[in-house]
């Protein structure tokens, strides 16, 4: 009779504490009441980024929620790179937000990140002096770091490379701000843009607002092409496009 007691006991806690396991945990599974973004955020507002995050959480509990899910759809959203999300007592989620960082313009209409990466603007403006990129699918990284080497070979110049184009066979071409067109193809890219700076230097930098485009792609000199002109001034045949 004993043990029976003791083994009835042991079932009456167990269920007992079964029931207040689940009081305690629709007690503690509230509806979400308040929803904090942090973040160092230079081109988003909060105020944009909790309407964006409100209907993610609509019909969530506090202790329901799938935080590794709520975080996944969290990065859809524009200008985000990366999210973590956290409870807060009693009935809050705070958002830890990493903004992206706009470098360029990308051809498909969204923007490129300091890796290259693209991601959707939405309704938000980047800023307006961004360079303008395009190539191929996936070739972001590729063209911003060339353009990154434009830029610093043109530096010593005073010049800077505002368009830059990677076309799907290989061939590169660019805009300097000068409104200066430059086809550098595929091949020898190296020396041709030696040939371009001591031209530019010797005697095409002060035809800058003259000159239409500049043709690199042969195997010794320039051709320039001028405005109000239709035909460039060639040196030798084209090798490559």
């Amino acid at each position: 009779m004993a043990a029976r007691g003791s083994l009835v006991g042991v079932l009456l806690l167990a269920l007992l504490l079964g029931a207040g396991g689940r009081a305690l945990w629709v007690w503690l599974d509230r509806p979400i009441e308040r929803v904090s973004v942090r973040g160092e955020l230079q081109h988003v507002s909060a105020d944009y980024l909790r309407s964006r995050l409100a209907p993610l959480i609509q019909g969530q509990s506090w202790l329901s929620v799938d935080l590794s899910a709520l975080r996944r759809q969290a990065r859809e959203i524009g200008w985000l790179k990366e999210v973590r999300v956290s409870r807060e007592w009693p009935d809050a989620l705070t958002f830890e937000l990493v903004e992206q960082v706009p470098v360029a313009r990308w051809s498909d209409g969204r923007l490129l990140n300091p890796e290259g990466e693209p991601f959707a603007a939405g309704p938000v403006s980047p800023p307006a002096d961004l360079p303008d990129l395009a190539g191929p699918p996936d070739s972001g990284a590729e063209v911003l770091d060339y353009r990154t080497r434009l830029a610093t070979q043109f530096a010593s110049l005073g010049l800077e490379v505002r368009q830059l184009r990677l076309e799907p066979r290989g061939a590169w071409r660019f805009q300097l701000d000068s409104g200066v067109w430059v086809m550098l193809g595929r091949n020898d890219r190296a020396s041709r843009l030696g040939r371009l700076v001591a031209a530019w230097e010797r005697e095409l930098g002060p035809l800058a607002s003259h000159i239409r485009y500049i043709d690199l792609r042969y195997p010794n000199g320039v051709a320039v092409a001028w405005h109000g002109e239709t035909e460039p001034l060639e040196d030798e045949s084209v090798t490559d496009g």
